[in-house]
């Protein structure tokens, strides 16, 4: 990874021009008015280790308990506010840089905000943690070796990586830095959805 990428030059270029607006309602007003505990729980792991399926299945969780929730979905995002990004280590960088202000500012509305992003490299999810007070980011490790995440494929992207169809794969010839403190390690190839999603709940309440 470069030191500096030009996404960083440009912010410079204009920062002197910023100037932060305080508003009159705080986080905690909008979080007691939800009545809940803001958090950031972000879905780290390899592509097909069950990411999305689990931020969803404890998206339907926390709604049927009475909680107020958004998923960023990684997929998702690429269509739209990180559209322009493609898959170099800076392009990824960045990518988790704008999903890590995007879920600040959902905490900082009270929300419960759930991620599922392969972010690979751990200095950028540290990055992402140093935006949030402390108990606010929950780090979930989504444990699967790489050979079940093969073996399931889900979008036929490693068979493509594997073919040499598509370059920087994370597994193949991108490198997955895995968590070395998460909150939470569940492992989705040796426990079903049901039981993780458990594991999650009991975790951030």
């Amino acid at each position: 990874m470069s030191e500096k990428s030009p996404y960083q030059e440009k912010a410079n270029d204009s920062k002197a021009h910023v100037v932060w607006h305080e508003s009159n309602v705080s986080k905690a007003d909008r979080a007691k008015v939800k009545g809940q505990k803001p958090k950031c729980i972000w879905l780290t792991g390899l592509s097909g280790s069950g990411k999305s399926t689990l931020a969803n299945a404890l998206e339907v969780a926390l709604t049927e308990q009475g909680n107020h929730t958004y998923l960023l979905d990684g997929d998702n995002v690429r269509h739209g506010l990180n559209k322009n990004l493609g898959m170099s280590d800076e392009d990824r960088t960045e990518n988790i840089r704008r999903v890590s202000e995007v879920a600040k500012l959902m905490v900082d509305a009270g929300l419960i905000v759930v991620t599922a992003f392969i972010s690979p490299f751990r200095a950028d999810r540290d990055a992402a943690r140093a935006l949030f007070d402390d108990g606010e980011f929950v780090e979930v490790f989504v444990d699967a070796p790489l050979e079940e995440c093969e073996k399931r494929d889900p979008k036929g992207l490693y068979q493509k990586a594997r073919q040499g169809i598509i370059k920087e794969f994370t597994g193949i010839d991108s490198p997955y830095e895995a968590p070395s403190k998460p909150e939470l390690v569940v492992n989705t190839a040796e426990n079903g959805i049901e039981t993780c999603v458990k594991q999650l709940i009991a975790a951030i309440v």
